[in-house]
């Protein structure tokens, strides 16, 4: 079993002090390479969620030369959505996160000088994905307004909160048993037609996925994550299209590592350091 949480490329790691003016607000920090030293990241060293294999997967779902706008629901400090932008030049990104403590830290993240090739293509909203109607679009998240929205919502039962850090709950534990009714249900209102929507999850929460992608979305297709040959899959990676009515389709699995050993295998590298994509059998519509 992998360590979820390690980069997916070398680097140094820099632990940052709070500044004084700032210490209840500002959290220490670390600044992560991934993507090889693609694009770097500034997360909470001590608390809230720390970014690992999971988002980059979830930003290889991401089909290769897409461009129009993507929506990262439930951003936290901006991984996935930053990954997706790094390996995709004509793509742009609105991270979407109602935690104001880990959109400072995507905003610091965008503030990188080793992070200026993304900077002009992200926006960073503060809102509550869950929101509905005119709630919703007064917060910012207007109808019909991406091409692609990819979601890693917080999937530990949400009586499972392990961690005393209040930060870190919140990004690891679902707040309501319709979790995935309420964060798909947002998605299919701001994709345009014919939109890609990505979620990453455990395998136990298909049946919930499937009936909150209910007659929204179609052309479902489901890749297992599995730790290696003879393993059960410890995470799904669900793609579906708005509007769509291809049928389902169950893709091969993709193996963390190959044989018994602890290095990744070759198709794992290439899409936790941006190199590939998933492919997709059923495509969205190529934004205008």
């Amino acid at each position: 079993m992998p360590d979820w949480r390690k980069n997916s490329g070398p680097g140094p790691t820099v632990t940052q002090a709070p500044d004084s003016k700032t210490a209840d607000a500002r959290p220490a920090t670390t600044i992560d390479a991934f993507h090889n030293g693609g694009f770097f990241l500034v997360q909470p060293a001590d608390s809230g969620h720390r970014a690992g294999m999971d988002a980059m997967l979830l930003a290889a779902t991401v089909p290769e030369g897409a461009g129009g706008v993507l929506a990262d629901l439930g951003a936290g400090a901006g991984a996935a959505g930053l990954a997706a932008l790094n390996r995709l030049p004509d793509l742009s990104a609105v991270l979407i996160e109602r935690s104001t403590a880990m959109a400072d830290c995507a905003r610091r993240s965008l503030a990188l000088r080793e992070n200026a090739h993304l900077a002009s293509r992200t926006r960073i909203l503060e809102a509550d994905v869950t929101l509905t109607g005119n709630r919703r679009r007064d917060a910012g998240l207007a109808d019909y307004a991406y091409d692609y929205v990819i979601l890693n919502p917080p999937f530990n039962a949400g009586n499972d909160r392990r961690t005393p850090d209040p930060l870190k709950a919140e990004a690891h534990a679902m707040e309501t048993d319709d979790m995935f009714e309420r964060w798909l249900r947002t998605a299919a209102a701001i994709l345009k037609p014919g939109g890609q929507v990505s979620v990453i999850a455990r395998p136990e929460s298909l049946a919930e996925i499937f009936a909150a992608l209910g007659k929204r979305f179609g052309g479902i297709e489901i890749t297992p994550v599995i730790p290696r040959a003879g393993s059960d899959a410890i995470r799904v990676l669900v793609t579906a299209i708005k509007g769509s009515q291809a049928r389902m389709g169950l893709r091969d699995g993709l193996f963390i590592h190959e044989g018994q050993g602890r290095e990744f295998s070759a198709r794992m590298s290439d899409l936790a350091n941006g190199r590939s994509a998933l492919p997709r059998r059923t495509k969205n519509r190529s934004p205008k």
